[in-house]
């Protein structure tokens, strides 16, 4: 009995796959303009998420262009062939779900397992993090160095280095060129208003030692964040 093999090719290249030969299709795209995400995804029998990555990833290989307001549109082939808009061998980086989800079940259990011990000078350097961040916010701000170094303070309070170079590990997937597109296209400031609350819901239960809390307004903040990234559109 033969073995299928395992498909390792990430998920949302398999789907930029399918859209790659559906776009060769007479009729698929009138007028250059591809069928919206709903439609894209019911069409592939795979979740609206994953057809956003897999359209960005589209993007960034210079195929497709999207946006906002208005759609996703096929671009004139290149002169010199694919990826136009990144260097030959580049990685796109992994699915945001996938990192997402791993920082839930990583962050969240840190959380947990601090919350009962932090040290008061961990604590009050939390929320100085904390406050550097509301400022950035409140000035219009991006927050994204306060941002990193709120989460790696949590992990720093385990004083497992494994565990911190974990987090920071998959914090700094943010830059890759998928999720880098993906925040150009579908970040604003009442993204980052939305996190700065969950932050301080994660602040609070750390400092009033509330493992469960601790948890589950680390969870809750990772959920909401990939969610805000991925069913919102700038208009």
């Amino acid at each position: 009995m033969a073995v299928k093999p395992i498909e390792t090719r990430r998920l949302y290249l398999q789907i930029a796959d399918k859209l790659r030969a559906r776009i060769e299709e007479q009729g698929f795209a009138p007028n250059g303009r591809l069928p919206s995400e709903r439609e894209l995804a019911l069409m592939l029998g795979v979740s609206r998420p994953s057809v956003r990555e897999a359209l960005v990833a589209l993007e960034l290989e210079g195929r497709v262009e999207i946006r906002m307001g208005s759609g996703v549109y096929i671009c004139a082939p290149s002169a010199s062939g694919s990826r136009p808009n990144l260097p030959p061998g580049t990685e796109f980086g992994e699915s945001l779900l996938e990192i997402m989800t791993a920082r839930m079940v990583i962050e969240g259990a840190i959380a947990a397992n601090v919350a009962a011990f932090g040290k008061p000078k961990a604590l009050k350097a939390l929320r100085e993090i904390y406050e550097s961040m509301a400022r950035d916010v409140a000035n219009g701000q991006i927050p994204l160095a306060a941002d990193r170094a709120f989460h790696l303070a949590v992990a720093q309070m385990s004083g497992n280095d494994v565990l911190v170079r974990t987090v920071q590990g998959l914090f700094d997937e943010r830059h890759s060129p998928l999720s880098s597109k993906l925040r150009v296209h579908f970040e604003g400031e009442e993204t980052w208003a939305a996190a700065l609350s969950e932050h301080k819901d994660i602040l609070d239960a750390l400092e009033a030692r509330d493992a469960i809390q601790a948890q589950a307004s680390m969870q809750r903040h990772l959920k909401a964040s990939y969610e805000r990234l991925m069913t919102r559109r700038k208009h």
